[in-house]
């Protein structure tokens, strides 16, 4: 049986205020045309299908417009839950009639899930919630954290699996080890929110979402597919892809990493001003590394016109060094001599002659006032 496994589409996602819809919508039209080749035997989309709770028009008819060519004009299964991001409320509504066109859409945990079989694979539906609510669900005082919640879930799961089935847990959690990216929202504070991958441990793969880097965890079954796109600078290094899952006769998973390539990637450079506005023009979401030490004039602007889709300016300094000068050392030196070691401590640049010179007639200056006081 074979399978793509996506996840955190976020669409309505603004970066630095601009709206991501037209680079996401280009996106998933790569993902129809792999499916289009790959001929699976169903889609999983492992939560934060929108940004937001309330997700603007476009980001709905996006949606509506995608799963609309996958399920029902490509006849594709669709296996869903919602995300940390996503109104479990909302995105639930209409997921039980959805199923008469195999499409599985798990918003809200419940205490008895629908598990969709495709193809003799048992589908294992796990929503994001609270403690809280699972906590509730189950009536048991004793689930506080997020590894809580799900021992319970996959603990009460793995009483009643088929051994002799191919089974896959659809999930969105943050699993213990993995690496984060600035656009992913904290579930908890203080590790609460961290769950262990041996809890999935009943399932021949797990399918997850939250984590925007596909290679956030090295596991043998234990998968993230990662985001959609780049959704901070965080995670210009990335490379966004689906994977697809195939799952053989022994029950042997072989996962392949497909890469998706955006209308625009998402880059940092770093370099003096002068530099940048000599290189080669760009269309890509930059954020730009200044080298410089002075002052410049309206640099935004400026860099604008070599790079349109510029989003995100800052100076770039050396790491301050300790600044170590003891009473003795300080006898030694002059005014000039503790200000120059001092500067440089402060931002890692050289003290110039130039510096010098202008400091020295500030020192001057001020010791002219003071004699004349």
């Amino acid at each position: 049986m074979k399978f793509i496994h996506t996840a955190d589409w976020h669409l309505g996602k603004l970066v630095h205020g601009l709206s991501m819809v037209e680079d996401q919508r280009f996106m998933l039209q790569q993902l129809i045309r792999l499916i289009e080749q790959e001929q699976p035997a169903a889609l999983v989309i492992a939560g934060d299908l929108y940004d937001r709770s309330v997700p603007p028009a476009s980001a709905v008819n996006l949606l509506n417009e995608t799963l609309f060519k996958i399920n029902v004009e490509m006849n594709v299964p669709i296996v869903a839950i919602s995300g940390n991001h996503d109104s479990a409320d909302r995105l639930a509504f209409g997921s039980t009639w959805f199923r008469q066109s195999r499409f599985y859409l798990a918003g809200k945990m419940e205490k008895t899930m629908f598990c969709p079989i495709i193809e003799g694979v048992h589908f294992h539906c796990l929503p994001y919630a609270e403690p809280g609510v699972v906590r509730h669900l189950f009536d048991d005082s004793s689930i506080h954290t997020h590894h809580d919640a799900m021992k319970a879930i996959t603990g009460r799961l793995s009483e009643n699996l088929d051994a002799d089935a191919v089974h896959v847990a659809v999930g969105h959690a943050f699993v213990t080890g993995g690496e984060t990216s600035d656009s992913e929202r904290i579930l908890s504070v203080g590790g609460s929110g961290n769950v262990g991958a041996e809890l999935f441990a009943p399932f021949h793969y797990t399918a997850l979402g939250h984590l925007h880097n596909p290679a956030a965890i090295h596991h043998p079954t234990v998968q993230y597919a990662g985001s959609l796109l780049k959704y901070s600078f965080s995670e210009a290094a990335h490379t966004k892809s689906v994977s697809i899952v195939e799952i053989d006769a022994q029950k042997q998973v072989t996962i392949t990493k497909k890469e998706l390539n955006p209308v625009r990637d998402m880059k940092v450079i770093t370099g003096f001003f002068d530099e940048l506005m000599e290189a080669d023009a760009s269309e890509d979401y930059i954020k730009v590394l200044l080298r410089d030490e002075g002052a410049l004039i309206d640099p935004m602007a400026k860099l604008k016109h070599k790079f349109p889709n510029i989003l995100h300016l800052e100076r770039k300094t050396a790491a301050p060094a300790a600044f170590h000068s003891t009473a003795s050392t300080k006898k030694k030196q002059n005014e000039l001599d503790l200000f120059g070691e001092f500067y440089h401590a402060m931002t890692g640049f050289a003290f110039t002659e130039e510096k010098k010179a202008y400091m020295t007639a500030v020192i001057e200056e001020i010791k002219g006032e003071e004699n004349g006081a």
